[in-house]
């Protein structure tokens, strides 16, 4: 494409879709469902592309692959995009996600469409170019530009209270990600580039790492988000469209998670040292106390955002235990929760399709009229609360594995989070699909359709699938964190050895 290699097709193709969309002029029935199935066929190229750059993944190799570096603005700037075995599999689950969140828009979507299947677009482009950037001011740019698309997602097709929630999404995120560029802008200081294979290299002083570690976590700490900035969260899912939920839920969060191991445990490792208990005291308080948040929920899609909260507590908990084991179950656990909680999503956007309600109290019953929804439903419920056999048994465990090598105690409470987890999920599940089917609006509700039955089937499929066979996530990834945990290590020690030779 113009000069440049494949991740940049990668990235920039569903740009492409979205300007033939702007191209076109018309709003009768015809062209809106033109605009749907260019935003459908764009989606799955840029799958397919992502597949053929996955063959030609050298997964034994800890190196930058694909890289395409071109000058830029000059002085240490460059555009610059590779992938290795830490960011490559977030790709693949954006990639992948994309052409669900599309074809759950197909009917529930009906004003704005063409707007919509761009703003979609335009924030795949984004998402998919925060993983694969290697210059930390491109990451940066398109770390922020993902608040836009999904700012007019909530903002426009949201629900009643949509305004209010997209503009806490908005200021929560970007208030956070102003101090990461601050912190940008000193380690420009300090190395002369932006470049992140410059930057991994480079090793910024002790007493500097802590304030440039806080402030990456300051973003970092929102995105995901940890506890006690969460609040944004709950608000955003519930008014977001269903689509808009599967991509915030799935990919965005993982945002944060992914930069913690690009930037804050690789560049800044005295810091995530020092910082390692606050941030398991964090994850700690996130997987009981939302937990416990959660059970009082009357909302299906509360209930589930509170649920990713403290899914990705065992996330940061894993990151910063800094044991292979912790790692790749974070690394795991991020990949089978976008997958899951995507699929919660989806499965809550069927009912409401129908009933235009996510009350709980509304449903009851649903397995006598609805079978399939009831098994797809049973399956991701059993994953949310990581029952062996499916893939949120495999990173919860290894994620725990990892802590209790660090500290017993921290493996201990967080192991009351998988408890938790079960008790509000599975009153999810009673209260809707059990119990006598005596609301009269429920007499008639049909059970899954043709198109519901494609976008949950292979969704149930991977869930079982990596949960008896997660060694395609893990080997993809492992080089990648054996080389992380190896350099972490070997830093601290150059730091303790500095330090006795001072005294």
């Amino acid at each position: 494409m113009f000069g440049f290699g494949v991740l940049t097709c990668l990235v920039f193709l569903p740009l492409v879709g979205a300007a033939f969309i702007l191209s076109l002029r018309r709003d009768d029935e015809a062209t809106i469902n033109n605009a749907r199935w260019a935003a459908l066929a764009t989606t799955v190229v840029v799958f397919l592309l992502s597949l053929y750059l996955y063959a030609k993944f050298d997964s034994g190799s800890a190196d930058f692959q694909f890289v395409e570096e071109k000058a830029w603005f000059g002085s240490g700037l460059v555009y610059k995009l590779g992938v290795d075995g830490l960011s490559f599999p977030f790709v693949l689950l954006t990639t992948f996600l994309m052409p669900f969140a599309i074809a759950a828009s197909w009917r529930s979507i009906t004003y704005r469409v063409k707007e919509y299947m761009i703003a979609f677009l335009v924030l795949e482009t984004l998402m998919v170019g925060v993983f694969c950037a290697l210059d930390v001011v491109l990451f940066y740019l398109f770390f922020e530009g993902g608040l836009i698309p999904m700012f007019l997602i909530i903002g426009i097709w949201g629900g009643p209270r949509r305004v209010y929630a997209s503009f806490k999404f908005f200021l929560y995120t970007l208030a956070g990600s102003l101090l990461m560029l601050l912190a940008i802008m000193a380690m420009y200081g300090v190395a002369g580039t932006t470049d992140i294979v410059v930057l991994l290299k480079t090793s910024f002083p002790a007493s500097m790492q802590k304030w440039l570690w806080l402030a990456f976590f300051a973003s970092l700490a929102v995105k995901m988000p940890m506890w006690p900035v969460h609040t944004w969260l709950p608000d955003a899912h519930v008014e977001a469209p269903t689509a808009g939920s599967v991509i915030l839920a799935a990919i965005l969060l993982k945002m944060g998670g992914y930069g913690f191991i690009r930037f804050s445990l690789p560049m800044f490792p005295d810091a995530s040292s020092f910082f390692a208990p606050l941030v398991f005291a964090l994850s700690i308080i996130a997987i009981i106390y939302t937990s416990l948040v959660a059970l009082v929920q009357e909302d299906m899609k509360k209930l589930i955002a509170y649920s990713s909260v403290a899914h990705m507590g065992f996330v940061t908990m894993g990151l910063f235990s800094m044991t292979e084991q912790g790692v790749q179950g974070a690394v795991f656990q991020m990949i089978s929760h976008g997958l899951v909680s995507g699929a919660l999503f989806l499965c809550v956007g069927v009912v409401y399709d129908r009933m235009h309600t996510r009350e709980i109290a509304a449903y009851g019953g649903l397995v006598a009229r609805m079978p399939l929804y009831a098994t797809a439903f049973m399956i991701f419920t059993m994953a949310n609360v990581g029952l062996p056999g499916t893939s949120g048994f495999v990173g919860e465990f290894l994620t725990l594995l990892g802590a209790f090598r660090v500290n017993s105690w921290v493996a201990f409470f967080a192991t009351t989070g998988v408890i938790l987890s079960a008790a509000y999920a599975l009153y999810l599940y009673r209260r809707i699909i059990f119990g006598v089917l005596d609301k009269p609006a429920l007499a008639a509700i049909l059970d899954l359709s043709g198109r519901e039955v494609a976008l949950l089937a292979p969704l149930v499929a991977l869930t079982i699938y990596y949960g008896f066979h997660p060694g395609p996530i893990l080997d993809s990834s492992v080089v990648s964190i054996e080389a992380l945990i190896k350099g972490y290590d070997q830093a601290l020690a150059a730091t303790k050895t500095a330090a006795l030779a001072l005294h």
